[in-house]
């Protein structure tokens, strides 16, 4: 949750952007499909709010019942990543009737950002893209998925050039070889998609990954055999 502000867009025919109740000074950052996310305090602190909203075509006690169950799985995915020493956003306080979570806002920027605008040397570079497959292959290690593993949702926090792994939305947990290795693919396609005139950057996260994975061989094997993957 960096504090680098996002064009508001939404692809969910949603149009109403009024405030979460009794949210007060809070600035909508940016709306996607699923969730709006605003920025303001909690109890003083400088803060994130990720909403997510409700789908008009499905029936409503559905539509409750599965917004719950997705919100609990990114509250409880960030909570194991963090087990499994991923550094995240610090869970402030989980609101099921609104659908909001909120949780620490994080001063950096986007692995996305820095990449695409060239603000990292090569050393820099390397440093960074060995952290994210150190990070992957304790999160793997962990039986935790990501599902949206983009530069995107990795930042370099200013204070301390930490990697900070952020939008566990589509989480889920897994010890299959196979569902890490469409992890790992979803990552390189993304890399593929926003970088491609950089080279070398998943080589460099493959080979941290397989220095600090215990199980980096089956899931190698899986992914190797996926880049048949859908």
């Amino acid at each position: 949750m960096a504090t680098e502000e996002l064009p508001v867009t939404s692809t969910s025919g949603q149009e109403d952007v009024e405030p979460i109740v009794g949210l007060k000074n809070c600035k909508l950052v940016s709306q996607g499909a699923e969730a709006r996310v605003w920025e303001t305090t909690f109890c003083g602190q400088p803060c994130i709010v990720k909403q997510r909203f409700s789908k008009k075509y499905r029936h409503p006690a559905l539509d409750k019942k599965l917004t719950a169950t997705r919100l609990k799985q990114e509250a409880r995915s960030v909570l194991r990543a963090r087990k499994a020493g991923v550094p995240t956003p610090v869970l402030y306080f989980v609101e099921v009737e609104s659908a909001s979570i909120y949780m620490e806002r994080i001063t950096g920027r986007s692995i996305r950002h820095l990449l695409g605008d060239g603000l990292l040397d090569a050393a820099g570079t390397a440093r960074v893209m060995a952290e994210v497959g150190r990070l992957l292959a304790l999160m793997h290690d962990g039986g935790l998925i990501h599902g949206d593993l983009t530069t995107s949702n990795m930042l370099v926090r200013e204070s301390d050039g930490a990697v900070v792994m952020i939008d566990f939305g589509l989480s889920y947990n897994s010890k299959l070889p196979e569902d890490k290795g469409v992890d790992l693919y979803v990552m390189e396609r993304a890399l593929t998609s926003a970088h491609s005139q950089l080279e070398g950057l998943f080589d460099q996260i493959l080979e941290s990954y397989k220095k600090h994975s215990k199980q980096w061989s089956a899931t190698f094997n899986r992914f190797a055999e996926g880049n048949t993957f859908p």
